[in-house]
């Protein structure tokens, strides 16, 4: 498995191999001893699994605030997403910024965000899936969101007005946001 960092500190980059042949492929999406051994601190109890049906459904940025905080491997299996980590954490020399990717089927790319950061995707392609696997489990008194659109990210909406959920459209913008997330000390 290929591990690459990224500029945001805690927030991985994973590609998986692929092991193919005329039938098609094989891929080890997770383990948990490769990612002990490359120092990922991953423990999941819970897999999720979304899909959007029009392109430009833009979904976050939604955060699991402590003592319910998780972390999150988030793949596409259908379809093409843009993902999005936002550093949350109070004190980080990153706060405030982020770092998106686009993942694919095709690509193979997964994104590890840790808890600590806002998380949110944009779908590029109609009967986009998204699968992510957590590090804790859902607790509603501890969901939240901040607007997606309150931290100049680059989405690639190509012109087009995004698809939102109610919860999303009316989130509180970052400015507004007080963190429950510090730099792990």
């Amino acid at each position: 498995m290929q591990i690459d960092k990224t500029p945001l500190d805690g927030v991985i980059v994973l590609t998986p191999k692929r092991h193919g042949d005329a039938r098609g492929y094989f891929v080890e999406t997770y383990s948990r001893k490769v990612a002990g051994e490359a120092g990922l601190p991953m423990e999941f109890v819970q897999d999720n699994l979304s899909r959007s049906e029009a392109a430009g459904t833009l979904r976050g940025l939604h955060f699991q605030a402590p003592p319910h905080a998780q972390d999150k491997l988030v793949r596409c299996n259908a379809g093409a997403l843009w993902d999005v980590a936002v550093d949350a954490r109070a004190g980080s020399p990153s706060y405030g910024q982020w770092f998106g990717i686009e993942l694919t089927p095709e690509n193979g790319r997964q994104l590890f965000v840790p808890a600590g950061f806002l998380h949110g995707f944009v779908t590029l392609r109609p009967g986009t899936e998204i699968a992510y696997k957590c590090s804790d489990y859902y607790a509603p008194e501890c969901d939240g969101a901040v607007r997606w659109d309150s931290l100049g990210i680059d989405w690639p909406l190509e012109g087009r007005e995004p698809v939102l959920s109610g919860k999303d459209a009316s989130a509180q913008p970052f400015e507004a946001f007080q963190t429950p997330f510090e730099v792990a000390k």
